[in-house]
């Protein structure tokens, strides 16, 4: 007979491992953001603007629902952030071609310069972890990122967008 053992319970459920990653993510996070901060402290924006220049940098002709649905923010505090970066000619916003009350976002050539300012160190940053890490480590931490994420239809945006491209490299 053979004997049956327990398997021996994942390093993870540690408390101290887990208040670890908890910590790791803040450290990682300040020292994330604060080049960024600084740089779009001279615009007078901050993380919200931030976001909406990443997103719709990232996903351009996408309405501002699709942008309030990745977000999750009111309407009205889009609403500030989006009027700010559209008075100083860093996004355009124009009708639908089938729904006039539609409104789609692009960068402008301005929006997109400011985009690759404020995102240059974070890409940077992001891609010495990943060639420091190899590629096991940087596919175990999309894991990760991916087991934080709360909702399904955020995962999946992912988990589409790997199949459709090649696996993640570490030179970048």
């Amino acid at each position: 007979m053979t004997d049956i053992k327990p398997p021996a319970e994942p390093f993870f459920s540690d408390e101290d491992a887990v208040r670890d990653g908890i910590e790791l993510l803040f450290f990682a996070y300040r020292d994330f953001t604060a080049e960024p901060d600084a740089i779009l402290a001279r615009y007078g924006f901050g993380r919200a603007h931030h976001r909406v220049i990443h997103f719709v940098g990232r996903r351009p002709q996408m309405t501002v629902s699709e942008l309030l649905g990745i977000l999750h923010i009111t309407k009205q505090s889009l609403s500030r952030v989006l009027s700010e970066l559209v008075g100083q000619g860093f996004i355009h916003q124009r009708p639908g071609p089938h729904d006039r009350r539609q409104r789609l976002l692009e960068l402008t050539d301005e929006g997109r310069a400011l985009e690759r300012e404020v995102s240059e160190p974070q890409r940077a940053r992001v891609a010495k972890a990943y060639r420091q890490a190899g590629e096991p480590a940087v596919e175990g931490f999309r894991k990760v990122l991916l087991g934080i994420i709360a909702e399904a239809d955020d995962r999946r945006r992912f988990e589409t967008a790997a199949s459709g491209r090649r696996r993640p490299r570490t030179a970048v």
